[in-house]
């Protein structure tokens, strides 16, 4: 995706300084653009904790690059206990946000990597490859997701003739969750790219406003016309036949097709059901988990800070960005980061190798090769 003309990803190996990440700060956005160097296992475990970077698949990814980096630490100091100190640092990133499969998936495959390797400068110079492979293979992925996605809003657009089809999201599941393209908006980019009409149902996703901030800044870049809403207004909207399709993310995704994505799908995916809208989640490979069933009982739900439901930040008419707090002083809040929506409420995923239904034959229609590893 392009920011002011300038194609970005959102995280890529500093062009100068070896042994240094480059990520865009989303904490800054849409009031400054910012990218952040990031030198250190530590400092990544800081970005994801505390969400300079998120998104699964974006996680995913700088977790691979965080254990790239603790091994070029480890070779720079010629450390002599350089796979243990892999191990740890291994353990605090995926320590870091629970929810997600993708960020233990990737430290997992980087960790076994290393295990093969001879000496720290052998698994820096392996990792690091392996963290360029895992940012590549997510772009293509996603890339991969959008034409598979697109013959959805195709179809709606023809039967519509022509008019404008409206999508509904929640949350951000952009090329800002993920390294480009996204996953739940690579198919309406590539719907608006290929001159499909096609217009965007932005909710503002509280209590982060990731909605807010970052799907209307990124469709924004993009040209795609869009509409912030409040969270609560998307029963609203299908009642009165102003939604065709809703697209979400997914964060995790058990075998059977139920799906972890920010709190408040569950309910978006209720009202769509009422209202016989189609309702995709959407995600790559790596966000599946083949080893749970049931995604209400078994998906972790990843409980964050209070104050971010207590306080809301926002830019005041001096241009400064202000941090205000919403509720009386005293007030407790629970703040659950995600909800799961049942497979039996979902039209289907939508993956890279293309569209089924949100069951356990469904995923297995199109990842055969996982029949012989799947428990019953």
């Amino acid at each position: 995706m392009k920011v002011g003309g300038t194609h970005y990803r959102t995280i890529w190996p500093h062009p100068e300084r070896e042994g240094v990440v480059q990520i865009i700060d989303q904490r800054q956005l849409p009031h400054r653009f910012v990218v952040e160097d990031i030198g250190s296992a530590e400092g990544m475990a800081t970005a994801i904790r505390d969400m300079h970077v998120r998104g699964a698949p974006l996680i995913g990814a700088a977790a691979a690059w965080g254990l790239a980096l603790a091994a070029s630490a480890a070779a720079s100091e010629a450390a002599g206990d350089w796979c243990e100190r892999l191990l740890r640092a291994g353990g605090r990133l995926k320590a870091t946000r629970p929810t997600a499969v993708n960020l233990a998936w990737a430290v997992d495959h980087l960790l076994a990597v290393a295990q093969t390797c001879g000496s720290a400068d052998e698994a820096w110079a392996r990792l690091r490859a392996e963290a360029r492979r895992i940012c590549d293979e997510d772009v293509e992925a996603c890339a991969a997701i959008g034409r598979h996605g697109l013959q959805l809003i195709r179809e709606i657009s023809v039967r519509k003739g022509g008019v404008p089809v409206n999508v509904l999201t929640h949350c951000n599941a952009g090329w800002l969750a993920c390294v480009d393209h996204g996953t739940a908006t690579a198919p309406i980019y590539a719907a608006h790219d290929a001159g499909i009409a096609v217009h965007v149902w932005v909710d503002e996703t509280r209590p982060r406003n990731q909605g807010a901030r970052l799907t209307a800044w990124e469709l924004g870049m993009h040209g795609v016309p869009h509409t912030l809403v409040p969270d609560n207004a998307g029963g609203h909207l299908m009642q009165h036949g102003m939604v065709d399709l809703c697209l979400v993310g997914a964060d995790r995704v058990t075998r059977r097709g139920d799906a972890a994505n920010k709190i408040g799908t569950y309910l978006k995916a209720l009202a769509a059901a009422d209202n016989h809208v189609p309702f995709y989640a959407v995600l790559p490979a790596s966000s599946i988990d083949w080893s749970l069933a049931d995604g209400v009982r078994e998906i972790p739900i990843e409980s964050r800070a209070e104050d971010e439901v207590r306080f809301i930040e926002g830019l005041d008419a001096d241009g400064q960005v202000r941090s205000v707090r919403i509720c009386p002083e005293g007030t407790r809040a629970a703040n659950y980061g995600f909800d799961v929506t049942p497979g039996r409420r979902l039209a289907g995923l939508v993956t890279e190798r293309g569209i089924c239904p949100a069951s356990e034959e469904g995923l297995l229609s199109l990842f055969p090769e996982r029949r012989a590893g799947v428990v019953v």
